[in-house]
């Protein structure tokens, strides 16, 4: 999921202009990996029962797969993915030098 994840944060700038603040894109990086994280648990969690994680003692959690704080804690760490991925594209493909708008 993880690998899958990092792709997908990549394909954010491939559909948005440079000029979409990178707010914004953090936003949209945090609600795809977090249904992607919904979507892995209860295949491997819930049908599968490996147990791999369990967030049924957090607050806000959905069917103990997602919830609220690891929610947040992806909507950071998706800037590093979206900022490695440009970075990566411009120094090994020669695509455009990434540029930024916080807000």
């Amino acid at each position: 999921m993880g690998g899958i994840c990092f792709l997908g944060l990549g394909y954010i700038n491939r559909f948005l202009p440079w000029e979409t603040p990178l707010v914004f894109q953090m936003l949209i990086g945090m609600f795809m990996i977090t249904v992607l994280e919904f979507i892995t648990g209860i295949a491997v969690n819930v049908c599968l029962g490996w147990g791999v994680w369990d967030y049924s003692k957090e607050p806000a959690n959905l069917l103990g797969q997602i919830c609220l704080s690891a929610s947040v804690g992806w909507y950071f760490l998706s800037s590093v993915g979206i900022v490695l991925d440009d970075y990566l594209r411009c120094w090994i493909f020669g695509e455009d030098q990434p540029r930024y708008r916080l807000f």
